[in-house]
Parts: structure tokens; sequence; C-alpha cells
């Protein structure tokens, strides 16, 4: 897979996309359209953002990206019928366990969940869960409360940098720099400082 990120698509991987059965993934993807996000948007835009990303990275592989581009469905449409993604296509069993790996399951909590995808994850379960992390992170920027972004930024030091440093040095370096701004905000804010005094519970 790659992990070098290209300045720009080649014509092979122009075509590899061009041949790629995305609509009916997006058609899908539309149902998380009503479905909000801390940050603002909806859970829609951030299926597609994570699918932009890994082509970003230089990633034309059909089952990343039809995976990518409805990531979210399982987890946060209630009753959704697995069966619709299985159906789509030739890919779709593959994009549906996929999927599976970077959801939630039943009664796991984020820590067990995410420490799941570190040691028994898929190559391609850790790539996606990287792009999913570095779109969540710039999201962040858009969010003014101090706890929830520290916390983020905590989950993401412990859990995804040795996911990216294991798939993407690249990734992992994107990851890092969204880390510190984060950060810088929260002291520029002066959080850190009235964390430090107690006033923050």
């Amino acid at each position: 897979m790659q992990v070098n990120k290209p300045n720009q698509m080649d014509k092979k991987s122009m075509l590899q996309l061009n041949g790629i059965y995305l609509a009916p993934y997006m058609q899908l993807a539309t149902e998380l359209i009503g479905k909000a996000r801390h940050a603002g948007g909806n859970m829609f835009r951030h299926q597609i953002d994570t699918m932009g990303i890994l082509i970003d990275y230089g990633y034309i592989d059909s089952v990343l990206l039809k995976a990518a581009t409805v990531h979210d469905v399982i987890e946060d449409i209630e009753g959704f019928d697995h069966n619709r993604i299985i159906n789509v296509d030739e890919d779709g069993e593959d994009v549906y366990r996929l999927v599976l790996e970077v959801t939630k399951r039943q009664g796991e909590d984020k820590k067990a969940f995410l420490r799941r995808i570190i040691e028994q994850g898929s190559q391609k379960a850790k790539v996606l869960k990287c792009a999913d992390r570095i779109s969540n992170m710039i999201s962040l920027g858009f969010v003014t409360d101090p706890k929830f972004i520290e916390r983020y930024c905590d989950e993401t030091e412990y859990f995804i940098l040795p996911l990216a440093i294991e798939v993407d040095f690249n990734m992992y370096q994107e990851l890092i720099n969204l880390i510190i701004t984060r950060r810088k905000y929260l002291e520029d804010s002066g959080y850190i400082e009235r964390k430090k005094a107690g006033l923050e519970n």
C-alpha cells in the first residue's frame, strides 16, 4: 500500500480511481446527513472527508475507499442492515469486514476499541482509522470545549500515533502537528493554567 504522500495523482492512479464503483456507497452514506457532529457539519461529510484524506495520501484501493465512505453507518444508524453493504458489489463483503474492524462493538469502551485495532486490526483498518482521526483532529479546530479537546488529544497520542507510525509515517507526522496545534490552543486559552490551579474540574 502507498505510504509516501504523492505531490499529485498520476495517470495510473486516476484510471484506477475512475474504475472504482463508489456512488452506491456514497448513497448509503447520505443516511448520515442528519447526524450532527460536535464540531459542526454532519457525519456524511466526515465519511467523504475521510475518503479524501486517503486519496490525498495516495491510497487508491477500492475496498479501503469504499469502507471509508461508509465507515460510520453501522455504528451511527440504528438498525442498519449490514447486507446493504455486502450486496452493493463484488467488494461488498470485504468492505463490510473492514467497516466492522473500525466499528465499536456493543459493550466495548473507546479504549478497548482502539486497543483492538492496534493489536488485531488489519493494515487497511489501521490506515482507515488514521485517516478517520486526521479528519476528526482537523474538525477539533472548531471545537471550543477544552476538556473534550484535551481528552481527544490524549487519546490520539496514546492510541492513534502507534497505529500511524506502523502504517504511514506521513500520517504520523500530520497527526503530531495536529496534536501540537490543539494543545497550543489549550495553553493559549488559559485552560492548562486554570487546570494546574485547580480551577477546572
